[in-house]
């Protein structure tokens, strides 16, 4: 259905070349860069994803980065938060990442963000929780920037990486044991 699509736009650009009687070879030649426009268009459109980490090298750091199994059977990463180094929980249940206020106010995260707090629905119940941005989290040679993250007594010392940083991964996987988080091309 997409070539049919696109087919239908470049008849537009040919059908005005048609109306002006130009020569053929002139047509002819026209018709071709318009068809290359369209190609090179239709070619971003389509590997937009794979295009995002020449503009926004926050998206896609370079790096892969292993992570054991605990014996409690949870992944646990090691992460650096504004250069505070913190032990956190893995949990791709958790949509948002979360952050005990303790290790908010080491990394200097403005609590007061956002003027209004968030009703977060958790694993223990509904808690309230502020906002706050990440300017820079690091998890081995992965970087992240401006990565958002909630904040609450209710999370006890329990820090947690959440699937909004995970989606910003290439790939993560599970596999023997490991948690693979992977940023390479």
């Amino acid at each position: 259905m997409d070539i049919v699509y696109y087919g239908l736009i470049l008849l537009l650009p040919l059908s005005a070349l048609a109306a002006r009687r130009i020569p053929i070879g002139q047509t002819v030649r026209m018709a071709l860069i318009w068809i290359g426009i369209f190609g090179v268009a239709f070619l971003v459109v389509a590997q937009r994803d794979r295009l995002t980490g020449l503009w926004s090298r926050e998206a896609m750091p370079d790096g892969i980065v292993r992570i054991p199994v605990a014996a409690d059977g949870h992944f646990y990463a090691t992460v650096r938060i504004n250069g505070v180094e913190r032990r956190m929980l893995v949990d791709s249940g958790a949509t948002t990442t979360a952050l005990s206020e303790a290790t908010a106010q080491a990394a200097g995260l403005d609590l007061d963000e956002s003027p209004f707090g968030s009703l977060i629905e958790t694993a223990n119940g509904r808690v309230t929780a502020s906002h706050v941005t990440i300017a820079e989290l690091s998890i081995g040679p992965i970087q992240m920037r401006n990565v958002g993250a909630d904040v609450s007594s209710s999370f006890g010392d329990q820090d947690i990486i959440g699937m909004n940083v995970l989606r910003r991964l290439r790939s993560w996987r599970v596999e023997r044991g490991l948690l693979i988080l992977n940023t390479s091309p």
